[in-house]
């Protein structure tokens, strides 16, 4: 497969290039020639650099072949059996999310994320002791709701580098559908409601409904009333008829309902893809063409694609900044997630960006009715800010050499010309003015 780099990889490369094209332009100009072993030591640097960077890209690459998970299964068919095959290499979803850098700054400890899905399997090995169900969500005979918990919350298996996004936090199943996987908007109701007064902080529903519902409302409501973030995808998953053109712009719910983070989903070069359903209400995009995903037994994993996997994509990186960032509400969570996606049509959520940002002041509206007004809003630090800073020191120190070995350069072999003395061009010209106006009067 391809891999697609972020903005901070891209970033990355241009700082790593910059000071060796600086170095180098000293020396090829021949100004100072003590400079040429630390130029040689950044360009290698930047080799390095750059090596690592193609390693990660690599490992995106796979040639194995993955069962297609159902989205539902009929009646009389048997249940979605685990899978044999395994994603040895690092899915392209996880390079272009950089959830290696994410996972050295978050986790996810500490949040419960409900799932309102098929259901979701407690005996998934990537999910052991992390799931906690509402009546019988704790199996999936689909197995749909068990990979979108998987892309919330796998942790790293022996020999697997798939994972999850936020790998320490725990899942809440809560069933928006029949055991087979057909979904209304009275069990979708349910489930969010089911999964808020089960203490989920946030919820991630995978049905995107055609239609609006009072239930729907009345849940979605609810779960703003406890401060509990709502992700959900922005469309169905795919057409009921594969077409070249897609249908008609339009919304979904509960998706397009107020106080909900809409979620479309984008192939690895950041593309809708062909005929898939379309909106323009979506808030967010998110990796949900060609995911790899568990399945609700065994290690083996399936390929899976869809707005619905993009949504456990988006719940993950909201558990990762409410574990981080425990003091912003619901709301202020949403609304970071956003501020801090990738720019595009749809901004493209990057949780390394989130987690390591905070809200401004302004975006930061009061959303409490007993907040005092004009009373100051207290944002947290920047748990970047210190290791950014202690990384910045060897980089200024570096520049203080380099000009102090320019300036020594070009200063001392003209003192040691003139005996360290002012040039007779500078003293003659200081002396020119005082001679003339010091000679006698006329």
């Amino acid at each position: 497969m391809t891999t697609t780099h972020g903005a901070g990889q891209d970033a990355a490369r241009e700082m790593e290039a910059a000071p060796t094209a600086t170095a180098a332009g000293l020396v090829r100009r021949g100004t100072v020639r003590h400079v040429r072993p630390l130029a040689a030591a950044l360009a290698l640097t930047a080799v390095l650099s750059a090596a690592g960077a193609g390693a990660a890209t690599a490992a995106g690459s796979s040639t194995v072949r993955l069962p297609v998970l159902p989205a539902r299964v009929d009646a009389g068919k048997p249940c979605t059996a685990g899978s044999d095959q395994r994603a040895a290499d690092v899915p392209w979803e996880q390079v272009s999310l950089q959830l290696d850098r994410t996972w050295q700054v978050a986790s996810g400890t500490g949040v419960t994320v409900g799932v309102v899905d098929t259901g979701v399997a407690a005996t998934a090995p990537a999910l052991k002791g992390r799931v906690t169900a509402v009546g019988d969500a704790g199996t999936d005979c689909v197995g749909h709701g068990t990979f979108v918990a998987g892309l919330v919350a796998a942790a790293v298996r022996d020999g697997v580098r798939f994972a999850g996004v936020a790998q320490q936090a725990r899942i809440l199943a809560v069933r928006g559908s029949d055991a087979r996987g057909a979904v209304t908007a009275e069990r979708v109701a349910a489930g969010i409601r089911a999964a808020v007064e089960g203490g989920a902080q946030v919820v991630a529903v995978s049905a995107a409904l055609g239609s609006d519902t009072a239930g729907l409302r009345a849940a979605v409501a609810l779960a703003q009333k406890k401060d509990v973030l709502v992700v959900a995808a922005a469309v169905p998953d795919e057409p009921a008829t594969a077409t070249a053109q897609s249908p008609p712009a339009r919304d979904y719910y509960p998706a397009a309902d107020d106080g909900v983070l809409s979620v479309l989903d984008v192939d690895v070069d950041g593309a809708r893809p062909a005929g898939a359903y379309t909106t323009d209400s979506a808030q967010l995009a998110a990796p949900g063409d060609g995911v790899v995903g568990i399945g609700p037994a065994k290690d083996g994993h399936y390929i899976g694609s869809g707005a619905s996997l993009a949504a456990g994509f988006v719940a993950g990186a909201a558990a990762l900044v409410r574990s981080v960032h425990p003091e912003l509400t619901a709301a202020q969570t949403a609304s970071l997630l956003r501020s801090s996606a990738y720019p595009a049509d749809v901004p493209r959520v990057d949780p390394y960006a989130a987690v390591t940002s905070v809200l401004s002041a302004t975006a930061a509206a009061p959303d409490r009715g007993d907040a005092a007004p004009g009373s100051p809003v207290r944002m947290p630090a920047d748990q970047a800010a210190g290791p950014l800073r202690r990384a910045l020191w060897p980089a200024s120190a570096g520049l203080a050499v380099i000009v102090a070995v320019v300036w020594a350069a070009l200063v001392i072999p003209r003192g040691r010309r003139l005996g360290w003395r002012p040039s007779a061009r500078r003293s003659a010209a200081a002396a020119g003015p005082a001679g003339a106006g010091g000679g006698p009067e006329a």
